[in-house]
Protein backbone atom coordinates (compact mmCIF):
# COMPACT_ATOMS: atom_id res chain seq x y z
CA UNK A 1 0.00 0.00 0.00
CA UNK A 2 1.08 3.48 -0.61
CA UNK A 3 2.55 5.08 2.56
CA UNK A 4 1.93 8.77 1.24
CA UNK A 5 0.05 10.96 -1.00
CA UNK A 6 -0.26 14.63 -2.27
CA UNK A 7 -3.63 15.98 -1.25
CA UNK A 8 -5.13 19.63 -1.36
CA UNK A 9 -1.74 20.42 -2.83
CA UNK A 10 0.55 19.31 0.40
CA UNK A 11 1.99 16.36 1.01
CA UNK A 12 0.36 14.10 4.17
CA UNK A 13 0.27 10.60 4.72
CA UNK A 14 -2.10 7.82 4.07
CA UNK A 15 -4.61 6.95 7.18
CA UNK A 16 -3.98 2.54 7.11
CA UNK A 17 -6.91 0.79 7.22
CA UNK A 18 -7.42 -0.88 10.45
CA UNK A 19 -8.70 -3.75 9.65
CA UNK A 20 -9.41 -7.13 6.51
CA UNK A 21 -12.95 -7.61 7.84
CA UNK A 22 -15.83 -5.65 8.40
CA UNK A 23 -18.73 -6.68 9.83
CA UNK A 24 -21.42 -4.30 9.14
CA UNK A 25 -25.18 -3.90 10.38
CA UNK A 26 -24.86 -4.16 14.26
CA UNK A 27 -27.62 -4.50 15.68
CA UNK A 28 -27.05 -3.78 19.48
CA UNK A 29 -24.60 -5.08 22.04
CA UNK A 30 -24.84 -8.95 22.17
CA UNK A 31 -24.46 -8.72 18.29
CA UNK A 32 -21.31 -6.73 18.42
CA UNK A 33 -20.06 -9.23 20.94
CA UNK A 34 -20.79 -11.94 18.41
CA UNK A 35 -19.01 -10.58 15.68
CA UNK A 36 -15.65 -9.86 17.65
CA UNK A 37 -15.41 -13.05 19.37
CA UNK A 38 -15.50 -14.34 15.81
CA UNK A 39 -12.43 -12.55 14.79
CA UNK A 40 -13.46 -9.83 12.51
CA UNK A 41 -11.54 -6.34 13.47
CA UNK A 42 -13.83 -3.74 12.00
CA UNK A 43 -17.55 -3.23 13.35
CA UNK A 44 -19.35 -0.91 10.97
CA UNK A 45 -22.67 0.74 12.07
CA UNK A 46 -24.93 2.18 9.05
CA UNK A 47 -26.55 5.75 10.67
CA UNK A 48 -27.55 8.61 8.73
CA UNK A 49 -29.19 6.57 6.31
CA UNK A 50 -31.68 8.14 3.58
CA UNK A 51 -33.85 6.06 3.94
CA UNK A 52 -34.34 5.64 7.72
CA UNK A 53 -33.40 2.05 7.59
CA UNK A 54 -30.95 2.18 10.85
CA UNK A 55 -30.37 -0.80 13.01
CA UNK A 56 -30.12 1.39 16.31
CA UNK A 57 -29.48 4.69 17.35
CA UNK A 58 -26.82 7.18 17.45
CA UNK A 59 -26.43 7.22 21.11
CA UNK A 60 -26.95 3.61 21.25
CA UNK A 61 -24.70 2.84 18.81
CA UNK A 62 -22.01 5.20 21.12
CA UNK A 63 -22.30 3.14 24.03
CA UNK A 64 -21.24 -0.06 21.84
CA UNK A 65 -18.55 1.93 20.28
CA UNK A 66 -16.81 2.98 23.49
CA UNK A 67 -17.13 -0.52 25.08
CA UNK A 68 -15.19 -1.81 22.27
CA UNK A 69 -13.65 0.62 21.29
CA UNK A 70 -10.04 -1.67 22.34
CA UNK A 71 -10.78 -4.38 20.78
CA UNK A 72 -12.02 -3.38 17.38
CA UNK A 73 -12.20 -0.36 14.89
CA UNK A 74 -15.40 0.98 14.75
CA UNK A 75 -16.24 2.71 11.11
CA UNK A 76 -20.01 5.12 10.78
CA UNK A 77 -21.61 4.15 7.43
CA UNK A 78 -23.39 6.84 6.22
CA UNK A 79 -25.28 8.42 3.38
CA UNK A 80 -25.05 11.94 4.77
CA UNK A 81 -23.03 14.15 2.07
CA UNK A 82 -21.89 17.28 3.73
CA UNK A 83 -18.57 17.75 5.65
CA UNK A 84 -20.14 19.28 9.07
CA UNK A 85 -23.17 17.00 9.31
CA UNK A 86 -20.58 13.65 9.06
CA UNK A 87 -17.78 14.78 10.77
CA UNK A 88 -20.73 16.01 13.35
CA UNK A 89 -22.02 12.38 13.51
CA UNK A 90 -18.70 10.46 13.91
CA UNK A 91 -17.87 13.11 16.65
CA UNK A 92 -20.92 11.50 18.42
CA UNK A 93 -20.64 8.20 17.46
CA UNK A 94 -17.01 7.67 18.49
CA UNK A 95 -15.88 6.88 15.44
CA UNK A 96 -12.96 7.65 13.89
CA UNK A 97 -13.25 5.43 10.26
CA UNK A 98 -16.33 6.86 8.09
CA UNK A 99 -17.84 4.85 5.29
CA UNK A 100 -19.30 7.99 2.95
CA UNK A 101 -21.61 5.28 0.97
CA UNK A 102 -23.61 8.22 -0.94
CA UNK A 103 -22.83 10.64 -3.88
CA UNK A 104 -20.73 12.85 -2.38
CA UNK A 105 -19.10 16.10 -4.11
CA UNK A 106 -15.06 16.26 -3.50
CA UNK A 107 -15.11 19.46 -2.09
CA UNK A 108 -17.07 18.36 0.98
CA UNK A 109 -14.23 15.63 1.60
CA UNK A 110 -11.88 17.86 1.04
CA UNK A 111 -13.74 19.79 3.64
CA UNK A 112 -14.12 16.93 6.09
CA UNK A 113 -10.32 16.05 5.78
CA UNK A 114 -9.71 19.97 6.85
CA UNK A 115 -11.95 19.75 9.75
CA UNK A 116 -11.03 16.49 10.66
CA UNK A 117 -7.45 15.53 9.70
CA UNK A 118 -7.33 12.24 12.08
CA UNK A 119 -10.57 10.87 10.47
CA UNK A 120 -10.17 8.05 8.08
CA UNK A 121 -12.46 8.24 4.98
CA UNK A 122 -13.97 5.25 3.07
CA UNK A 123 -15.35 5.99 -0.12
CA UNK A 124 -17.77 4.07 -1.98
CA UNK A 125 -18.04 2.81 -5.81
CA UNK A 126 -21.02 1.15 -6.63
CA UNK A 127 -20.85 -1.20 -9.51
CA UNK A 128 -24.04 -1.19 -12.11
CA UNK A 129 -24.50 -2.56 -15.06
CA UNK A 130 -22.58 0.12 -18.02
CA UNK A 131 -21.58 2.04 -15.33
CA UNK A 132 -17.43 0.64 -15.96
CA UNK A 133 -16.04 3.84 -17.23
CA UNK A 134 -17.80 6.60 -14.97
CA UNK A 135 -16.37 4.41 -12.35
CA UNK A 136 -12.69 4.19 -13.25
CA UNK A 137 -13.15 8.06 -13.06
CA UNK A 138 -14.55 8.18 -10.12
CA UNK A 139 -11.51 6.50 -8.63
CA UNK A 140 -8.79 8.95 -10.34
CA UNK A 141 -10.95 11.76 -9.21
CA UNK A 142 -11.50 10.96 -5.33
CA UNK A 143 -7.49 8.84 -4.92
CA UNK A 144 -6.00 11.78 -3.68
CA UNK A 145 -7.83 12.37 -0.81
CA UNK A 146 -9.45 9.06 0.23
CA UNK A 147 -7.37 6.53 2.75
CA UNK A 148 -10.35 3.42 0.74
CA UNK A 149 -12.21 2.95 -1.15
CA UNK A 150 -15.05 0.38 -0.95
CA UNK A 151 -16.92 -1.61 -4.11
CA UNK A 152 -20.74 -2.46 -3.80
CA UNK A 153 -23.42 -3.78 -5.78
CA UNK A 154 -26.44 -1.67 -7.15
CA UNK A 155 -29.74 -3.20 -7.21
CA UNK A 156 -31.94 -1.56 -9.43
CA UNK A 157 -35.17 -3.48 -8.06
CA UNK A 158 -35.22 -1.07 -5.37
CA UNK A 159 -32.34 1.25 -5.91
CA UNK A 160 -30.51 0.80 -2.93
CA UNK A 161 -26.38 0.88 -2.90
CA UNK A 162 -25.97 -1.46 -0.13
CA UNK A 163 -27.13 -4.04 2.23
CA UNK A 164 -28.66 -5.95 -0.98
CA UNK A 165 -27.38 -8.99 -0.54
CA UNK A 166 -26.48 -9.34 -4.44
CA UNK A 167 -23.02 -9.57 -6.23
CA UNK A 168 -21.70 -7.40 -8.69
CA UNK A 169 -19.22 -8.07 -11.76
CA UNK A 170 -16.35 -9.08 -9.97
CA UNK A 171 -14.01 -8.37 -12.78
CA UNK A 172 -15.08 -4.45 -12.93
CA UNK A 173 -14.19 -4.94 -8.84
CA UNK A 174 -10.87 -6.50 -10.09
CA UNK A 175 -10.00 -3.56 -12.52
CA UNK A 176 -10.25 -1.32 -9.63
CA UNK A 177 -8.24 -2.74 -7.44
CA UNK A 178 -5.76 -3.23 -10.67
CA UNK A 179 -5.79 1.25 -11.26
CA UNK A 180 -5.31 2.59 -7.59
CA UNK A 181 -2.84 1.90 -5.04
CA UNK A 182 -5.41 2.85 -2.60
CA UNK A 183 -6.71 -0.07 0.02
CA UNK A 184 -10.21 -1.39 -1.96
CA UNK A 185 -12.39 -3.39 0.43
CA UNK A 186 -14.88 -5.75 -1.60
CA UNK A 187 -18.50 -5.91 -0.44
CA UNK A 188 -21.76 -6.87 -2.30
CA UNK A 189 -23.67 -10.09 -1.50
CA UNK A 190 -20.69 -11.67 -0.24
CA UNK A 191 -21.03 -14.76 2.12
CA UNK A 192 -19.14 -17.27 3.97
CA UNK A 193 -19.62 -19.60 1.12
CA UNK A 194 -18.50 -17.25 -1.71
CA UNK A 195 -15.83 -14.78 0.16
CA UNK A 196 -12.83 -16.72 -0.50
CA UNK A 197 -13.74 -17.24 -4.35
CA UNK A 198 -14.38 -13.71 -4.50
CA UNK A 199 -11.40 -12.78 -2.85
CA UNK A 200 -9.39 -14.94 -5.30
CA UNK A 201 -10.83 -12.99 -8.11
CA UNK A 202 -10.45 -9.43 -7.36
CA UNK A 203 -7.41 -9.26 -4.42
CA UNK A 204 -8.94 -6.72 -2.52
CA UNK A 205 -6.92 -5.47 0.45
CA UNK A 206 -10.19 -6.41 2.59
CA UNK A 207 -13.99 -7.35 2.59
CA UNK A 208 -17.45 -6.60 4.01
CA UNK A 209 -20.44 -8.51 5.04
CA UNK A 210 -23.73 -7.62 5.79
CA UNK A 211 -26.55 -9.69 5.06
CA UNK A 212 -24.82 -12.49 4.29
CA UNK A 213 -24.17 -13.11 7.91
CA UNK A 214 -27.58 -12.98 9.41
CA UNK A 215 -30.16 -15.15 10.72
CA UNK A 216 -33.60 -14.35 9.82
CA UNK A 217 -34.37 -11.98 12.70
CA UNK A 218 -31.58 -9.87 11.38
CA UNK A 219 -28.68 -11.03 13.96
CA UNK A 220 -25.69 -11.70 12.99
CA UNK A 221 -25.13 -15.68 13.41
CA UNK A 222 -22.42 -17.23 15.03
CA UNK A 223 -21.64 -19.66 13.04
CA UNK A 224 -22.03 -17.47 9.69
CA UNK A 225 -19.72 -14.41 10.64
CA UNK A 226 -16.83 -17.17 12.21
CA UNK A 227 -17.42 -19.54 8.97
CA UNK A 228 -17.05 -16.20 7.17
CA UNK A 229 -13.64 -14.77 8.89
CA UNK A 230 -12.00 -18.26 8.63
CA UNK A 231 -12.62 -18.52 4.71
CA UNK A 232 -11.56 -14.69 4.20
CA UNK A 233 -8.53 -14.76 6.23
CA UNK A 234 -7.69 -18.00 4.04
CA UNK A 235 -7.79 -16.01 1.20
CA UNK A 236 -6.40 -12.84 1.61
Amino acid sequence: MRSSRKACGSEDMRIALPGRIQIAGVIDQADAERIIESGADMLGFPLGLKDGREDLGVEEAAKIVERTSSRVTSVCITYLDNAAEIAALCNQLGARWVQLHGPVELSQIEHLKAIDPDLGIIKSLIVRPDFENALLSEVKKFEPIVDAFITDTYDPETGRTGATGKTHDWAVSRKLVRLTEVPVILAGGLTPDNVSQAIDQVRPFAVDVHTGVENIDGFKSRKLVEEFVRSAIGAL
